[in-house]
C-alpha cells in the first residue's frame, strides 16, 4: 500500500511541470493570437529556428514587421480548428479565454504540447522564464508564478554576469579578447565583457578602464597596469603587445581590458595586428563608447531629428598646427552637425582657433563633460567662442569630452533646447 505521507508521492506539492529543452529547428510552431502577449515570445521561437505561424484577427506592428521581414507567417483570420494539423508546438496567446481554451483542446486531441499564455495552469506546457549566457540556457519555472520566476532567473544571470557565480567546467582557451570597458561606470560593461573578463588569467588594463571590474577578479588573475609599463612612452604600445603575447603564450587567456571601445582611439587593432602575426587567437569584444555615451549621459544627444545630420568624432591628441595631425579643420569648420572632441582638453584652445578661423560661428554652443557617467560628471556649458576660457576657470581636466554645435546646448533634464 502507499505511504500516502509522504509528500513527495503527492501530485498536488510542487511544481508539476517537466522542464525540457525542445528543439524545434526547422519544425511548426503555431502561435494564435498576435497581440504584445504572442510578441514577446516571438523572438525566442524565431530564433531557435522554429517554422513559426501566427494566426490573429490582427497584430501588433513588430509582429507584422516580423512578418514582412519573412520571420514568420501570419494569418490575418479568426482560430479555427484545424489550425494545429501539422504543429510540433502551439501557444494560445489571445485575449479570450474561450478561444484559447478551444486551441488547448485541440492540441489535447493532437497530442501537441500548447502554452495557454492567460492560465498557465489550463496549458499542457509552461514556458518558462529563460535566458542565455555562455552556451548555457537558463530556465525556471515556479508553477504558473511568472513574476517569481523571472526574478529568480534576473538573479541567477546577473550572478553568472557578474562573476558571483561561475561555471568553470571548462577552462578558458589560451588567448586574448580585447575587451572595451566602457565610458568609466562599471556597469556599462557588455555582458560578453564582462563574462570574459570573469575568465581572465591575466588582464592587461588602461587606466582608464573601471577599476571597480578589477576589485571583482579572483586572487589568482594577475593584473597589469598598462599606464605602468616600463620601457618609456615612445615603446609603451610595443611593451602592451608584448605582455599580450607572452601571457597567451604562456598558456594564459589574457584579457586586454580598455577603456570605451578598443577600436576608437584606443590601438586595439595594433594589438590584434601583433597577436595575429605570432598566432595567437583574438576576440574582439566592442565597448560603449564615450564619444557618444558621455554626451548622452550628461543630457546631450548628439543627434537630433531637423536639427543635425551628422556627428563627426575628432581625436585631439595633437593640435591642428602639428605636422602629424590628420584632420581638415577647415571641412569641419564648414559642417552644420554635432563635433565631439576626445583628449581635447589640454588643447582646446587650438581647436576653437582653428574652427573659429575656418568660419563656425562664434555663438555655437560647445560644452564639455569631465567624468561623463561617474559620480563625479561635470558639466561646463559655452560656446566656440569662450570655452577655452571656461574649460581654465573650471580647472577641467582629462578625461573630459567636448561637445560643439547645436546639441550642446540641449539638456534632458529640463527638456530645454535653443
Amino acid at each position: 500500500m502507499p505511504n500516502t505521507s509522504d509528500s513527495a508521492a503527492s501530485p498536488s506539492t510542487g511544481d508539476p511541470n517537466y522542464l525540457v529543452g525542445l528543439d524545434l529547428r526547422g519544425r511548426r510552431v503555431v502561435v494564435v493570437g498576435g497581440g504584445t502577449v504572442a510578441q514577446r515570445r516571438l523572438g525566442l521561437l524565431v530564433a531557435s529556428g522554429a517554422v513559426v505561424h501566427v494566426v490573429s484577427r490582427a497584430v501588433t506592428p513588430a509582429v507584422e514587421g516580423m512578418a514582412t521581414a519573412g520571420q514568420i507567417t501570419v494569418e490575418l483570420r479568426d482560430y479555427a480548428d484545424g489550425d494545429l494539423d501539422g504543429a510540433w508546438y502551439a501557444m494560445a496567446c489571445t485575449d479570450e479565454p474561450d478561444t484559447n481554451a478551444a486551441v488547448v483542446a485541440e492540441a489535447e486531441r493532437r497530442r501537441v504540447f500548447c502554452v495557454r499564455a492567460d492560465s498557465a495552469r489550463d496549458g499542457t506546457a509552461v514556458t518558462p522564464a529563460t535566458a542565455r549566457y555562455d552556451g548555457l540556457t537558463l530556465g525556471v519555472l515556479a508553477g504558473g508564478a511568472h513574476r517569481r520566476s523571472a526574478s529568480v532567473r534576473n538573479g541567477l544571470l546577473e550572478a553568472l554576469q557578474s562573476g558571483v557565480v561561475t561555471d568553470d567546467s571548462e577552462p578558458a582557451v589560451p588567448g586574448v579578447a580585447l575587451v572595451g570597458g566602457g565610458p568609466g561606470d562599471p556597469d556599462l560593461i557588455t555582458v560578453r565583457g564582462r563574462r570574459l573578463l570573469a575568465r581572465a588569467d591575466l588582464v592587461v588594463a588602461d587606466r582608464l578602464a573601471p577599476p571597480e571590474l578589477l576589485a571583482e577578479l579572483g586572487p589568482h588573475v594577475e593584473v597589469v597596469d598598462a599606464a605602468k609599463i616600463p620601457y618609456g612612452r615612445s615603446m609603451a604600445q610595443e611593451a602592451i603587445n608584448t605582455a599580450l603575447i607572452e601571457g597567451a603564450k604562456a598558456g594564459k587567456f589574457v584579457v586586454r581590458l580598455k577603456g570605451g571601445d578598443p577600436y576608437v582611439f584606443g590601438r586595439g587593432f595594433e594589438e590584434l595586428e601583433a597577436c595575429v602575426a605570432e598566432g595567437i587567437p583574438v576576440t574582439v569584444v566592442p565597448g560603449v563608447t564615450s564619444p557618444i555615451s558621455v554626451p548622452g549621459a550628461a543630457g546631450i544627444p548628439v543627434t537630433h531629428r531637423g536639427v543635425t545630420h551628422e556627428f563627426v568624432v575628432v581625436s585631439g591628441h595633437v593640435a591642428p598646427d602639428h605636422p602629424d595631425s590628420l584632420v581638415d579643420w577647415d571641412a569641419l569648420a564648414r559642417l552644420r552637425g554635432t563635433l565631439v572632441l576626445m583628449m581635447a582638453v589640454e588643447r582646446i584652445g587650438k581647436f576653437a582657433d582653428a574652427l573659429l578661423l575656418g568660419g563656425r560661428p562664434g555663438d555655437t554652443p560647445a560644452a564639455v563633460i569631465q567624468e561623463g557617467t561617474l559620480r563625479t560628471q561635470r558639466v561646463v556649458r559655452a560656446d566656440l567662442a569662450t570655452v577655452a576660457q571656461r574649460v581654465v576657470e573650471e580647472g577641467i581636466r582629462p578625461p573630459a569630452i567636448v561637445v560643439i554645435g547645436p546639441t550642446a546646448a540641449f539638456d534632458a533634464v529640463t527638456g530645454a533646447h535653443s
